[in-house]
């Protein structure tokens, strides 16, 4: 029997990717209950392939417990796309399909910067305009509140 393809999602961070594995259903029952890979083996092993313009890059094998859980990959380039497979295998069973390749471009400086100073430029953009409103009130050239008497007229 083969095990796989495992389900993956991938979002990025800075100089990172976290990735998100959820291991292939089994088709084992027991007393009418499917069982899970963990139930079956306890322990499985996962690599993970980063796919980048230079090449594939296998990652070094690590082990799991668990039917959903992350990893994230770090020191990778800002603003790169990287691409990710990954491959589940027990001790008792190599036989392994692959997941599909999932792509993600890593975060820069630049792009997490660019909504802060969009929203503090806004902000400041709403006081000056709160403020010259606020002035022109009082000095009486919009909203009059009162009429000017006639000997001034």
């Amino acid at each position: 029997a083969f095990l796989g393809p495992p389900e993956v999602n991938i979002s990025s961070c800075l100089n990172c990717i976290n990735v998100t594995i959820k291991l292939p259903t089994s088709y084992f029952r027991e007393n009418g209950k499917l069982l899970s890979l963990i139930d079956i083996y306890e322990e499985l092993d996962y690599d993970i392939t980063l796919k980048t313009l230079d090449g594939e890059h296998k990652r070094p094998r690590e082990q799991t417990t668990e039917d959903v859980f992350n990893t994230v990959i770090e020191e990778l380039y800002p603003n790169r796309n990287y691409c990710v497979s990954v491959m589940v295998t027990a001790s008792l069973n190599k036989h392994s399909i692959p997941s599909a390749w999932k792509c993600v471009t890593t975060d820069s400086v630049a792009q997490q910067d660019y909504s802060t100073v969009v929203i503090t430029c806004a902000a400041c953009f709403s006081l000056i305009f709160a403020a010259v409103l606020k002035c022109t009130h009082a000095g009486g050239y919009i909203l009059k509140n009162k009429s000017l008497p006639h000997t001034l007229v």
